[in-house]
């Protein structure tokens, strides 16, 4: 099976909190990476998706220490809607 690794970017406008963070997160553009595996079909190729995770800290944020933390996406999906509500 052949593996890929597609990479977005999302912003937030307000500080966020996704589910197993610590803290809240502050506004900003953040890389968010999806592992996905191919599945092979008789047809055409398709894609499953086997694991999101998002870069901490944000773009451009300054740290000595930077973080790939997994992510469910249904969560960040949930986080980015409630954002732009409050945008």
């Amino acid at each position: 099976m052949a593996h890929r690794t597609t990479q977005t970017i999302v912003r937030f406008s307000s500080a966020f909190l996704l589910p197993g963070f610590d803290k809240p997160q502050p506004a900003g553009d953040y890389r968010v990476d999806h592992d996905e595996e191919s599945i092979d079909g008789v047809s055409r190729l398709a894609w499953r998706r086997m694991g999101s995770f998002i870069h901490l800290p944000g773009i451009g944020v300054r740290s000595s220490t930077h973080q790939m933390v997994p992510i469910n996406p249904v969560d960040l999906d949930a986080a980015l809607e409630k954002d732009n509500k409050t945008a």
